[in-house]
């Protein structure tokens, strides 16, 4: 762990200039308490720097949250072996393109009906608007049909073994269009109570809403309708791949674990002696025992972890691997002949789209979950098998 300043706490090896300076900046708020903590994987964000734990006392920043609110990762252990996915002879392609199937996916993807498994998650989630005191649909009018639906980016649903080849399903995703327009309107509420107030800024991506305030309570309310929904879309997708998966061997199957857990969030919780909203942005909790999903790459290895309760970490550990490359210069810097290297071995839909999403445009996983050593222990290192992703 490194000190760079008194209010900054950073435990990635890997920090580049600029997301550095951006996290000593977000730091110098008045109301940070008592330090923000960077993670392992830590690269230039909006406002706030990606994989940062931003404590909080009586505001909150919109754009610390991100616009993805509720972004996160889900995973299921089948009593499936490795030998036994390679063995089918319908093949792993197959698999692939059932999954595809099942699940909408790229950005704007939305289902063509509301199908039974999702009917009592949209009750649940209107039930949950009405008590918040808001209509999702002034927000975003498809949210219904996009819940089970994966997005693009680095959004991806995999099938993996682990180090004893048990055979895993993961997927990461988040809270859809319902939930970027959540984001976008109050980071804009915020901006303009900053320019009403004439408060001025190291940077207008800074800008907060204040504890007690109508704007603020108007957030949180939508902010943690949001964050539901991205868990309950992870949930139905995995449901969906969790029957593809069945149909496609020939057997239902109970689940042997299943791990959801968020990335992109905000909740109230006390640390060094006071409450304070904890915002993390690209940061999973990590308090001692809770299991955890730290996925790598596309390509390269996840894991399933446990928390260790660092303290001054603010029981936080990494979410992923973070990138080192925008997706501009992943483009002009990578070719599609190196994708489909990185890929050898794994079955994935080859197209030129994922090239910024190619591994080498990431930090390598095996150094943050090395920077990472006092924030997590490792329970199990997946290896994929299949990888999905929308364009």
């Amino acid at each position: 762990m490194e000190k760079i300043t008194e209010r900054l706490l950073n435990w990635a090896s890997i920090l580049d200039e600029n997301a550095r300076a951006q996290a000593v900046t977000t730091s110098t708020m008045p109301f940070i308490h008592p330090h923000l903590a960077l993670m392992p994987d830590a690269h230039l964000g909006l406002g706030a720097t990606v994989g940062s734990v931003i404590p909080t006392l009586g505001a909150v920043i919109p754009a610390a949250v991100g616009v993805d609110i509720g972004c996160g990762m889900i995973a299921v252990k089948t009593p499936f072996v490795r030998e036994q996915l390679i063995a089918n002879p319908k093949g792993l392609p197959e698999l692939r393109e059932q999954i595809e199937r099942a699940v909408p996916l790229s950005a704007g993807g939305a289902n063509n009906k509301i199908v039974a498994t999702a009917e009592p998650r949209v009750a649940e989630l209107e039930a949950l608007a009405a008590e918040a005191g808001f209509d999702p649909a002034s927000r975003a009018k498809r949210w219904r049909h996009q819940l089970g639906t994966l997005g693009s980016g680095n959004h991806f649903i995999e099938v993996s073994v682990d180090e004893t080849d048990a055979v895993w399903l993961f997927l990461h995703s988040g809270s859809r269009g319902v939930g970027n327009r959540i984001a976008g309107h109050h980071i804009d509420v915020a901006k303009r109570l900053m320019a009403r107030y004439w408060i001025a800024l190291p940077d207008p991506d800074l800008a907060y809403l204040v504890e007690g305030t109508e704007e603020f309570d108007r957030y949180i309310a939508e902010l943690r309708w949001a964050q539901h929904y991205a868990l309950l879309n992870r949930e139905e997708m995995m449901d969906r791949v969790v029957r593809q998966l069945a149909e496609w061997m020939g057997a239902p199957f109970d689940e042997l674990e299943r791990i959801n857990c968020h990335h992109n969030f905000t909740e109230k919780e006390r640390h060094f002696g006071k409450e304070v909203w904890v915002s993390r942005k690209g940061a999973i909790i990590a308090r001692e025992g809770t299991p955890g999903l730290i996925p790598g790459s596309m390509g390269t290895a996840s894991y399933v972890v446990e928390g260790l309760g660092n303290e001054l970490a603010l029981n936080s550990s990494p979410h992923g691997a973070g990138r080192e490359y925008s997706r501009s210069a992943a483009r002009r810097t990578f070719t599609h002949e190196q994708l489909r290297e990185a890929m050898a071995g794994i079955e994935f839909r080859d197209t030129d789209a994922f090239i910024d999403e190619i591994p080498q445009a990431y930090k390598p996983i095996d150094r943050v979950m090395e920077d990472a050593r006092e924030l997590v222990r490792i329970r199990h290192t997946l290896r994929q098998l299949v990888n999905v992703k929308g364009n």
